[in-house]
């Protein structure tokens, strides 16, 4: 019973929407003849630890603050279950910050040329990751709370998710890499923003001032096409600008799912028939950077 727990907790089901914005810098770095494959290991390794660690802290920050309660409509949490007590799951939170420090500390070692002051400097970023991570849902003063989740995993999942992971291949930075940075953050604040929407009820309770519960469903259904449009035009945009080929179309094999998902949220009214449409939209993120990695490959 409680190994299922934990490995409930764990929530695999975010890992491929995590993996998404390396995959989208590793992609970039290929076409830029930079890829490194064990660069793209340990990046990988590090964003599986950090996305791990960032569930169990909102497992364990969600039930203490009251988000997961009796009234929760998702999936029943570790701690608010009983299965697993709050201080086990600190144990659990303090294993994955270690991991994920040990990890980015390797990645960082891997990255031939990088010098001290860059190494310290994504140290920097690294140490700021895993404070984010925590931080949404736990501590004296979570971020999540404050209606900020969306702008940080726009932040974490795309600006520094992808622009990092390229730069850490090609030890430089390309401004045009912002537009699929972009891309990737607006499908990964869409994810958020569905987990939002199905948690209206238990968050205001809470006192969880999400983008759905200061604007309601319907807003936050609009503002969810808006997220797939701004991720489907910069991620077109960078397609223009590198130069159309036989193979640039490619990319568009990937926005029927995204658009599918966003009719699908817009025409759910039940918040609790929302919870398959999160899935959904991490893998449809994965498959909508496979192909345009290969557009751009090609």
């Amino acid at each position: 019973m409680k190994t299922r727990a934990w490995i409930s907790a764990l929530r695999l089901r975010t890992l491929p929407l995590a993996l998404a914005s390396i995959g989208m810098g590793s992609f970039l770095a290929a076409a830029d003849h930079v890829f490194k494959l064990n660069v793209l290991i340990w990046a990988g390794l590090t964003t599986v630890f950090l996305q791990i660690l960032s569930n169990l802290a909102n497992d364990y920050g969600d039930s203490v603050n009251g988000a997961d309660s009796e009234h929760r409509v998702g999936p029943t949490r570790a701690v608010q279950s009983g299965i697993i007590s709050a201080a086990e799951m600190k144990v659990g939170i303090i294993i994955f910050i270690l991991l994920s420090f040990v990890s980015g500390i390797r990645l960082l070692s891997e990255t031939v040329g990088l010098g001290t002051k860059l190494f310290y400097w994504f140290l920097g970023f690294g140490v700021l990751s895993i404070v984010a991570a925590y931080t949404y849902t736990a501590g004296k003063r979570p971020y999540g709370y404050a209606g900020l989740g969306d702008i940080m995993v726009l932040i974490f999942f795309g600006i520094l998710g992808v622009g990092g992971s390229y730069f850490l291949y090609a030890l430089q930075i390309e401004y045009k890499i912002i537009l699929p940075a972009i891309s990737m953050g607006a499908l990964a604040t869409g994810v958020l923003n569905i987990n939002n929407i199905r948690d209206i009820d238990s968050d205001i309770k809470a006192g969880k001032n999400t983008i759905p519960v200061r604007f309601g469903q319907k807003n936050a259904t609009t503002y969810h096409w808006l997220l797939i449009i701004v991720a489907t035009i910069t991620a077109g945009a960078y397609i223009y600008i590198q130069g159309v080929s036989a193979y640039s179309f490619i990319w568009l094999l990937g926005l029927p799912l995204l658009f599918i998902n966003g009719y699908k949220v817009a025409t759910t009214p039940i918040q609790k028939d929302l919870d398959p449409y999160l899935k959904h939209l991490a893998l449809s993120t994965l498959l909508f950077m496979i192909t345009f990695g290969l557009a751009i490959v090609l």
